[in-house]
């Protein structure tokens, strides 16, 4: 796995100081973080994509990035990005363990995800996201995500939410 730089937004004493780095898909702690992801999504709306069927090559860089997020040692947080085109790029399989939330992961992945995708020429990020996930629209809400049509087809607009962002060299 490759590390990423990171940096803390509040004290270590008040914050916990999490790392990012870069793993392949199929790494074991994605795939234990990715398979938890599911079980929560479907303990909320009993039904949820299965993550081994989108494919590794999708987040292999260049063109992609997943990302793992730790606490010490313990893998305590994912997300994963890649292009849809030459100039769009969605968010996929974000998630932080429960114990974990609210120390601010989230964000921080999604910068690291947003940044890369700066990075390889995307002018827009989209992602997807179940309306029960409160946590997470609010987080997508505040760095700036608003709602927009599925992208998705099959989708329904009774249980996801879809979101995108304008991307540019203000963003993060």
């Amino acid at each position: 796995m490759t590390s990423v730089p990171t940096a803390p937004d509040a004290p270590a004493a008040i914050r916990p100081t999490p790392s990012v780095t870069a793993a392949p898909y199929d790494h074991p702690d994605a795939r234990r973080l990715t398979q938890a992801l599911r079980a929560e999504q479907l303990g909320l709306y009993g039904f949820a994509d299965d993550p081994d069927t989108t494919p590794e090559v999708d987040f292999d860089p260049p063109h992609g990035l997943f990302l793992i997020a730790h606490l010490g040692e313990e893998a305590v947080g994912c997300g994963g990005v890649r292009l849809l085109d030459e100039h769009t790029a969605e968010i996929k399989r974000m998630y932080v363990s429960g114990d974990a939330r609210g120390h601010g992961i989230g964000r921080y992945l999604l910068e690291h995800l947003e940044r890369h995708a700066v990075s390889r020429g995307a002018t827009r990020i989209m992602l997807e996201t179940g309306r029960r996930n409160t946590a997470a629209l609010a987080l997508y809400h505040r760095t700036g995500y608003l709602p927009c049509p599925s992208y998705v087809a099959g989708r329904d607009h009774q249980v996801n939410r879809a979101m995108t962002k304008p991307l540019g060299s203000s963003s993060p």
